[in-house]
């Protein structure tokens, strides 16, 4: 099992938001979350607000270019300049995305999905298992958002309990993933939380996404989280308890208080769920 090392609510760090967030009062928000290719080696002003932010607040890492099911050998010089930015920062969790966004001509500046076949498990788990012994330490692999499913030979939570299970990762369980896909592919948003495996999740991610056809959902972090999305959160806290929860907020920054409001309804579900006694299983 993860390591409780963060509690609560938290908010993701944005550029953009740095005035904002550096206004931000102790137990506004319990943790922030960073992507470390943000961040590494940025000296000057904006590395004074960082390290200012990284002192006062606890932090978390959520990587967007490990490229974990990329065709092309791991980049284990980034890798490691991960692990040294970790150590100096004193962040405990790194997670990525369950995705590839490289092959071996360079990056491609989207998150690729990942065919859902036992072959890719094993692949996808073993780079897994490569990152995690370079960092000394377990990582957290995020279900991602996708708009094709090219070569689908499994369930998509069956593909992702099998590649948790055989890289001994643990999961930052998306909601609002859950939901986009669920519109865009047609199945029941709550029969495919109850197929996942929530025995080790380290965090959780709830953001709002774009509608851009009753039957297309785009997964944005661009806007406010919407009802279902927040009654997936509910039913996450039913099985496994009120773990660790981030608002992400990528655009279309909101004045503060707005984004404060939705860590609060985090906070809300999260002691709902303790005064109902939410069980913790798998």
């Amino acid at each position: 099992m993860t390591a409780a090392l963060f509690k609560g609510a938290g908010l993701g760090l944005r550029r953009g938001m740095l005035p904002q967030l550096l206004q931000l009062a102790p137990g506004d928000v319990d943790f922030m979350e960073i992507a470390p290719e943000n961040w590494i080696a940025v000296g000057g002003r904006f590395g004074r607000q960082f390290r200012e932010l990284t002192e006062r607040f606890p932090m978390v890492c959520h990587g967007l270019s490990l490229s974990i099911g990329s065709p092309a050998p791991l980049d284990e010089a980034f890798v490691r300049d991960v692990g040294a930015f970790l150590d100096v920062h004193g962040i405990s969790l790194y997670s990525e995305h369950l995705s590839y966004c490289s092959d071996d001509k360079g990056h491609l500046y989207d998150l690729m999905p990942i065919p859902f076949t036992e072959e890719a498990v094993h692949y996808v788990a073993g780079r897994i298992r490569q990152v995690q012994d370079i960092l000394q330490r377990q990582i957290a692999i995020e279900q991602v958002s996708y708009y094709a499913a090219p070569g689908q030979q499994m369930a998509e939570a069956d593909f992702i309990n099998a590649v948790l299970a055989e890289s001994g990762a643990s999961l930052l369980l998306d909601v609002n993933n859950i939901f986009v896909n669920s519109i865009n592919f047609r199945y029941d948003p709550d029969e495919f939380l109850a197929r996942l495996d929530l025995s080790d999740v380290a965090y959780i991610h709830i953001a709002g996404h774009y509608v851009e056809a009753e039957d297309l959902r785009i997964d944005t972090h661009g806007s406010a989280v919407i009802d279902p999305v927040w009654a997936l959160l509910q039913a996450a806290y039913a099985r496994i308890g009120p773990v660790p929860t981030l608002l992400e907020r990528d655009f279309n920054f909101p004045p503060m208080a707005e984004l404060l409001s939705e860590v609060a309804r985090i906070r809300t579900c999260q002691a709902d769920a303790t005064s109902t006694g939410a069980m913790s299983v798998a």
